[in-house]
């Protein structure tokens, strides 16, 4: 079934105001921007909260942006939220439009999703400043709301959903694991530690029924072994001991625009994202 033509209009828009130069210190106006466009569309939704971290003591402050969603369920079994995250930072010299505008763009569509139709669980949403700098957006925060000991039933980092290929042999792998996928860049990845394989396989199923074809990986020991597996803002929270996981189309393995400036609109597949959003919506729905 072909996606909503208003969703993947929606996703249009908003990757054309994201995809721009916005590394936090070289790109400072686009950096600005992009930051102000999340928290006014998150506003839509709910009360927006900024958290702040510094890379260093007295150092410049950054925000990460946060929409809290409530579950309609009182049931203690479904008070584990589930956080959604991608970041909304880029390297120099690039618009970063499928890293990481493609997972802002989505990020955005699944705050109004799941506004017009609530879960059961509580949702989160945050748009992580600073993961081109080592995931710091995300480990400040994932200190944070672990020593604050709040519930995470599972935690979600969209990172580039845009970039798919047909042609055979567009697809690579760290070593040992080509043996076990495809050739093909066609799919969605999903990345997690041992505790989400039930979710890995569940998830898979809702975006194949989406249309998506998708594979899975259960990164053993929080990926030490795979570094290319710990690329993302889900890493701070394996490393704390949350279940969470990584949505990618796998980055640089896939995507020769990696970190260039050819990372563009045009080389996106603005459909499969729309089917990525409501595949995820449909599977988060029933966790």
């Amino acid at each position: 079934m072909p996606p909503n033509p208003a969703l993947v209009s929606r996703l249009q828009d908003h990757l054309h105001q994201v995809a721009r130069e916005r590394d936090p210190y070289l790109a400072t106006a686009g950096h600005f921007f992009v930051q102000e466009y999340i928290q006014a569309q998150f506003s839509q939704w709910g009360t927006v909260a900024r958290h702040d971290f510094t890379l260093q003591k007295g150092g410049r402050q950054h925000q990460n942006l946060i929409l809290n969603l409530p579950g309609t369920s009182s049931h203690k079994a479904h008070q584990g939220m589930i956080l959604i995250g991608a970041h909304y930072d880029a390297v120099p010299g690039t618009p970063g439009a499928d890293d990481n505008a493609s997972g802002v763009a989505v990020l955005l569509e699944l705050a109004r999703i799941f506004t017009a139709q609530p879960t059961r669980r509580p949702i989160r949403l945050v748009a992580f400043d600073l993961e081109e700098y080592g995931m710091k957006g995300s480990d400040a925060y994932a200190a944070q709301v672990w020593q604050a000991h709040e519930p995470i039933r599972l935690m979600l980092s969209l990172e580039m959903l845009g970039y798919f290929c047909t042609a055979p042999n567009t697809q690579v792998y760290p070593p040992g694991l080509k043996y076990f996928y495809p050739t093909t860049g066609d799919f969605i990845a999903l990345v997690g530690n041992l505790t989400t394989l039930p979710d890995l396989w569940f998830l898979s199923r809702q975006l194949r029924k989406a249309g998506v074809p998708c594979q899975w990986l259960p990164a053993a020991d929080n990926g030490k072994f795979v570094a290319a597996t710990r690329l993302s803002d889900h890493s701070p929270f394996w490393d704390r001991g949350y279940r969470a996981m990584m949505v990618t189309d796998t980055a640089f393995l896939r995507n020769p625009h990696y970190h260039q400036p050819g990372d563009r609109i045009e080389t996106l597949d603005v459909n499969k994202m729309a089917s990525i959003c409501e595949g995820l919506a449909a599977g988060l729905r029933r966790l």
